[in-house]
Order: structure tokens, then C-alpha cells, then sequence
């Protein structure tokens, strides 16, 4: 199934390379950076026990209303429109103070889902069903219901999650591209898990984008070089139409 929203740096084009690179038998499956978790709902299952998380918490917000309590939130959003003026307004309430956590929900999904490619910043003046996009969070709540969905930072996720029968999925935000995220992630960061990852005791399987700083200290791992067609092919023409990106594994 395909996820419910888009999301900066979404795996849509790349999951199925993904995925046919997991290992036969996963007795955990840890989706570390969730984001819009195209991974994850690229399967009905992955493993007995599968976690989504993610540092963002509006984004986890989101998540934890759709499993828990799918019909207020498909009820609140009965009563929104997809347009500019309303756009705005959401921009300026889904964090007010005293707003319920359905409430927040519910005006960060629309601006996610009405902004130009789902950045959150600009309206994106394109036409949506909002009447389908309602219904198909039922689907998702029932995708959702067995999933533990975690807000935490991800070297303390690891450290609760980490077996010997994991996999572990990463999609940190890429090097150099990091100002586009909510989430603030430094070189330190990207320093700080590549350390993680030399002691996890599962299996990592981690993309990245192409860059020699990203090769240099992954080296000791297993490096594929992928390429997908550019997010932005179709829309401007100036644009290069393939983007080269890394899978990096430990088995």
C-alpha cells in the first residue's frame, strides 16, 4: 500500500529497491528516520514486532491520531477545504497552545497534503479529493494497529530496539540537504550514527545520498550506487533526470 502523505526525501521511488534487499527472516523491524513511511507500507508485514519512528513529533502526532483515534481525526477533517486562505490559517493554529492533539493533527495532514511537495511552506495550488484522502486513513489505521510508533532520538531508539534478529532501516536526512528537515541533524549527528552502526548487533540496511564524504566513512560497509529519476523530471526541464543514491548494509 502506498503511504497516506508525502514527505521531504520519501522512499516512494526507491522502496522496492529497498526492500528487495531485506533479509528472508526478520524477527523485528525498526524504520529509525519513519518519515512518511514508505517502507514500511510497502509490506502488510515486515516482522512480528515493527517500530515507526521519527524525531519529528507533529509527524508522530499524526501518526499515533490515525492509529488511536482514526474517526475523530477523519471527523475534524470532515470540516476542512483544500484552499489557500485556509492554508494560511493552518499554518498559524496547528500549534497553538491548547489545542487538542486531533485538532494539531488535523491541520498538520492538510498542510502537508495542500503544500507544494508536502514542504509545509507554500500552498501547492493543486487539486485534491479530500474526501478520499479521509477514507483512506482507514486503511492505514489498520496498517498501523500492531506498529509501536516511537518519538525518540535515533541512537536511543537503536539502543532499545537492537537485537540480533533486527533489521534495522535508516533514511537520515542526507548530507548537505539537512536545512530542509524540522529536525535539526549536524555533521555530528552523521558522525554519531555511523558509530552507532559499527556496533549494532542486527542489520542495518541505510540509504544515503551519493557524496564522498558519505562513502568515506561508510566504507567498511557494503555500498550499492542507485539511481531513480529526479523528483523534479517532468516539472522543469533544466533539471538532470537521474539522482544517484546510496544502499549501505552490514550484510
Amino acid at each position: 500500500m502506498n503511504s497516506f502523505i508525502g514527505w521531504i526525501g520519501g522512499k516512494k521511488l526507491l522502496r522496492n529497491e529497498i526492500v528487495k534487499r531485506f533479509p528472508e527472516k526478520i524477527g523485528r523491524y525498526v524504520e529509525v528516520f519513519g518519515g512518511a513511511g514508505w517502507v514500511l507500507f510497502s509490506k502488510e508485514k515486515h516482522a512480528n514486532l515493527e517500530i515507526y519512528n521519527d524525531a519529528n513529533g507533529d509527524l508522530v502526532n499524526l501518526f499515533r491520531c490515525v492509529k488511536y483515534h482514526c474517526q475523530e481525526l477523519q471527523r475534524e477533517l470532515s470540516f476542512m477545504l483544500n484552499s489557500r486562505e485556509l492554508f494560511h490559517d493552518f499554518v498559524e493554529q496547528y500549534n497553538v497552545s491548547g489545542m487538542t492533539d486531533i485538532q494539531r493533527a488535523a491541520r498538520f495532514f492538510m498542510l502537508i497534503k495542500t503544500s507544494y511537495g508536502s514542504t509545509i511552506k507554500t500552498y501547492g495550488c493543486v487539486k485534491k479529493d479530500i474526501n478520499v484522502m479521509i477514507e483512506y486513513l482507514t486503511d492505514i489505521q489498520k496498517r498501523l494497529s500492531k506498529v509501536v510508533i516511537e518519538n525518540k532520538d535515533f541512537e536511543g531508539l537503536i539502543k532499545v530496539y537492537d537485537k540480533s534478529d533486527a533489521l534495522i532501516y535508516l533514511d537520515p536526512p542526507y548530507y548537505g540537504t539537512e536545512k530542509y528537515y524540522s529536525a535539526q541533524f549536524s555533521k555530528d549527528d552523521h558522525e554519531r550514527l555511523n558509530s552507532v552502526l559499527k556496533n549494532v548487533k542486527g542489520k542495518f540496511i541505510l540509504s544515503y545520498n551519493d557524496c564522498e564524504y558519505i562513502r568515506e566513512i561508510y566504507k567498511e560497509f557494503n555500498i550499492e550506487e542507485i539511481n531513480r529519476q529526479h523528483n523534479l523530471v517532468g516539472r522543469y526541464t533544466d533539471k538532470e533526470n537521474v539522482y544517484k543514491e546510496l544502499i549501505i548494509r552490514n550484510y
